[in-house]
Parts: structure tokens; C-alpha cells; sequence
């Protein structure tokens, strides 16, 4: 029998072939547990925050540190990603970050935005102002349908423009 060696850049490409394939098979069963976790729920969706404090990290995960907290019960936010019990949401700033979803809520919610917004008894630009709502105050989103939305804010139930607030999308209908 003959022996032959192999010489070492091929040893070394033999090498970076199979570290190659087993990091892309690796990928390929994550990306299938990532499906397999998700809620099933559409992407992007609003929701809102279920606690006083909320924890949000740079990954989806508690090995990932705390990067901010919220601390806005009620707040709505944007679920823009899923991995298995984390969703990555994005703020009215923009800003993004992973929260557990045992920390977020299917209600919808608003935030106020722009100027002061009056609030309206009917669906109407010229109806009368039950109250008038400063902006970055959070309120409950009860129904949308065309240019309006009916919310509470403060205790008062009334109509704002979607337009003037964050937690919708433009053509979304709520009922």
C-alpha cells in the first residue's frame, strides 16, 4: 500500500469546506425552529405594552443585555420580527429592540402625535371638542374606519384623524 499525504493547502480548503457546510446546515435548522415558533400573527403588527416596565434587548433572548426599558403600560408598539418567545418591536421613534412576549398585549394603542389634537364627539372636522390631547399621551384605540378613529384618552371616548396619532396603519380598518 502506497501513501500518499495530502498536502496542506488542501487539507486546509478540505478544512474550510466542511466548516463551510456545517455552519450553512446549522442556519438552515435555525431558520426552521424560527418558523416553527412563530405566532402565525402578520408582520409588521401593532400591539401594546402589558407592563409598567418593559425590558428591551439588543437580541432575543435574556443572554442578550438590557439595552432600555419602557416604561409606559399601555404604549403602542410595532412587532416587526419573531424569534421563538421574543419579538423585536420598533417605538414611535424608531427606535428597535427584542421584548418578551409575555410583556406585550394584542390591545391596541395610540400615541398622540404632532401638535395638541382635539378630540371630536362625532367623526367630523366640525364637530364639537370633548377634550383637547397633548402630544405623546397614550391612549386606547377602540375602532378605525376611513380617515378616523375612534380612541379613549383620559377617559374621554372620541374621534381623532389617523393622522394625527402612531399605532395604525394607513389603511388598516378596526372594528
Amino acid at each position: 500500500m502506497i501513501f500518499h499525504p495530502i498536502p496542506e493547502a488542501l487539507r486546509r480548503l478540505r478544512f474550510r469546506l466542511i466548516l463551510a457546510l456545517a455552519m450553512g446546515l446549522s442556519l438552515v435548522a435555525q431558520a426552521g425552529d424560527a418558523r416553527a415558533a412563530e405566532s402565525g400573527l402578520p408582520i409588521p403588527r401593532f400591539v401594546t405594552l402589558r407592563a409598567d416596565k418593559v425590558n428591551v434587548r439588543a437580541g432575543p433572548g435574556t443572554q442578550y443585555p438590557v439595552e432600555w426599558v419602557f416604561e409606559r403600560k399601555g404604549m403602542p408598539v410595532e412587532v416587526i420580527a419573531e424569534h421563538e418567545n421574543y419579538r423585536k418591536v420598533r417605538d414611535i421613534e424608531g427606535t428597535e429592540g427584542w421584548v418578551h412576549q409575555n410583556l406585550l398585549s394584542s390591545r391596541r394603542g395610540i400615541v398622540v402625535s404632532g401638535a395638541i389634537r382635539a378630540l371630536r364627539r362625532e367623526p367630523q372636522d366640525g364637530a364639537s371638542v370633548l377634550a383637547r390631547v397633548e402630544p405623546d399621551v397614550v391612549g386606547q384605540l377602540l375602532a378605525c374606519s376611513g380617515p378616523w378613529c375612534r380612541v379613549e384618552v383620559g377617559g374621554y371616548r372620541g374621534w381623532l384623524k389617523r393622522a394625527e396619532f402612531w399605532g395604525v396603519y394607513p389603511d388598516e380598518k378596526i372594528e
